[in-house]
């Protein structure tokens, strides 16, 4: 099946999402034609994972402006500021969604621009630039990483870095895939992920879809599997890199990588360079998410837990840098000290 994460619909000049939340049920595509929509879509996770909420940042911008009935450009860059504002509300980890709208911003703040018509372009233009290159930079950390997994491997994977979480292809996943497309014997020991199981719904979905071998396990199964020798590396993605090394990442991938570090198990970490930030030191100071506790009791419509108790949900967790083997990202492996060899990549 051919699925798209994110699209531009150049008829009506809107927006489509593949709602992530109803797989592998149902798959229905929402259109959206504000940024309010669009921020709304990141909140609710329609749309997840750092690189693909990026793209929707971007998108977010221009049908803002796409559906504006003005055309004095002072009104549409006030509605423009307006829209930045709201989508950089929409989920404070994920280092992509600012990534992507300081890039749009200095884009913008060229004034390379005349009229109402050509700002819009010159948005859109750029919407389409950050999409594409997503693609590219994804399909070249696949690459990248072909030296890191042997001829006949498994490997375990946490939450979903597929195709659903970036514009196409994948980060992590994304190596997975390369690796079965290039004639590697590799299977999936997938983690499902709790508490909106993102490995069982998506990316075991994803992985049915590309005929790529895989088995579901929970999330507390890492240690058993490893301690049975069947793992031969762990790879993840991230929504943040501090410039140490130290990353953010879906709730369990700490627990995993402390899994990892005592069977000395690889613990690789996939995503682009622009998840890298290097003004922000250590995992310390990095806003972790706090999600509504009704998605830990309850699973579906069906309630798990009693009436009235306290609940913890982070979305995500930083795992220190020393439980990191390597970072891939499409600029190369960067291996420790990652507060050097990070440095360098931007050099």
């Amino acid at each position: 099946m051919e699925y798209k994460s994110i699209e531009w619909i150049t008829a009506s000049n809107k927006v489509r999402m593949l709602d992530q939340r109803i797989l592998p049920g149902q798959v229905e595509y929402l259109e959206y034609d504000s940024a309010e929509g669009v921020a709304l879509a990141i909140r609710e996770m329609v749309i997840r994972g750092a690189p693909a909420i990026g793209a929707a940042a971007a998108y977010g911008l221009a049908v803002e402006l796409c559906h504006q009935n003005s055309n004095e450009l002072d009104v549409l860059l006030a509605d423009y500021k307006k829209a930045d504002d709201v989508l950089r509300r929409s989920r404070p980890t994920a280092v992509n969604l600012f990534w992507t709208l300081d890039r749009m911003y200095e884009i913008v703040n060229r004034k390379e621009y005349s009229d109402a018509s050509s700002l819009i372009k010159l948005v859109l233009d750029e919407a389409h630039a950050i999409a594409k290159q997503d693609v590219e930079i994804c399909r070249q950390i696949g690459l990248n990483a072909l030296e890191l997994v042997p001829e006949n491997a498994q490997a375990i994977h946490h939450c979903n870095t597929g195709g659903l979480a970036t514009v196409g292809y994948g980060t992590a996943l994304g190596i997975i895939r390369t690796a079965h497309e290039h004639g590697r014997k590799i299977s999936v020991l997938v983690d499902e992920t709790r508490p909106r199981l993102q490995g069982a719904r998506l990316t075991s979905w994803e992985l049915k879809q590309l005929g790529i071998p895989h088995k579901l396990i929970v999330d507390g199964a890492s240690g058993f599997y490893m301690k049975q020798r069947k793992v031969d590396f762990c790879v993840v993605g991230c929504d943040r890199v501090a410039a140490n090394g130290d990353t953010a990442n879906k709730i369990g991938t700490y627990n995993l990588a402390l899994v990892a570090h005592a069977h000395k198990v690889p613990f690789y970490v996939a995503g682009p360079t622009s998840t890298i930030d290097l003004m922000t030191d250590n995992g310390d100071e990095i806003d972790i998410e706090e999600r509504e506790g009704a998605e830990v009791v309850y699973v579906g419509s069906e309630r798990i837990a009693p009436e009235g108790i306290d609940v913890g949900n982070p979305a995500f967790d930083v795992t220190p840098a020393e439980f990191i083997t390597a970072i891939i990202t499409e600029k190369g492996i960067v291996r420790p000290p990652f507060r050097e060899n990070l440095r360098a990549l931007f050099n």
